[in-house]
């Protein structure tokens, strides 16, 4: 119930002084230039990586990037930018790392 009330009160704070929801719920940030760059902030971590296959920790639940050549050009805590050819982006399930 505390976890309910909670998200109440962060959804009706973002909506009353007009700020981004990934902000206020701990949501990721993802943005795509195309298919060659991937930005991606507010992750929790990076699980692993390939020149094929990049996963991030999030709140809940991990990223799945899928592609070829891909390449690390930033890391930093909570951000990551990712160039190559991004074929996929896909949530998993905190569960099994299923979809």
């Amino acid at each position: 119930m505390a976890k309910k009330w909670g998200q109440r009160i962060r959804n009706w704070m973002a909506d009353k002084m007009d700020l981004p929801q990934d902000v206020m719920m701990d949501l990721p940030r993802i943005t795509m230039i195309g298919q060659i760059h991937v930005y991606i902030e507010n992750h929790r971590g990076l699980l692993g990586f390939t020149d094929s296959e990049v996963r991030l920790l999030l709140k809940q639940g991990q990223l799945l990037i899928k592609g070829k050549a891909l390449v690390i050009r930033t890391i930093l805590p909570e951000e990551i930018l990712l160039e190559g050819k991004i074929d996929q982006v896909i949530y998993l399930n905190e569960i099994g790392g299923q979809k």
